[in-house]
């Protein structure tokens, strides 16, 4: 089972742009899955995954701004 790269993409989230990167995989009863590898800063990343591409650009385009807020949010808990 190997993951097929599908395309990269540029998120703009605040004043930042992350790069999003999609990938396919079949599983071993032929199905499609999707993911996308969001590189947040150096050795930091999330992934997503679905089972339609659709859905996990959708899923990426509202998880990764919040993802980056409740860590800013928790930074400054922490801090305090």
């Amino acid at each position: 089972m190997f993951r097929t790269f599908v395309k990269t993409e540029t998120l703009a989230v605040a004043d930042r742009n992350l790069c999003v990167k999609y990938f396919e995989l079949r599983t071993l009863r032929g199905a499609r899955r999707y993911s996308a590898e969001v590189l947040l800063g150096i050795g930091d990343s999330i992934i997503l995954d679905d089972d339609s591409m659709t859905k996990l650009e959708t899923r990426t385009v509202r998880l990764v701004p919040a993802t980056l807020y409740s860590r800013t949010l928790a930074a400054r808990a922490t801090a305090a």
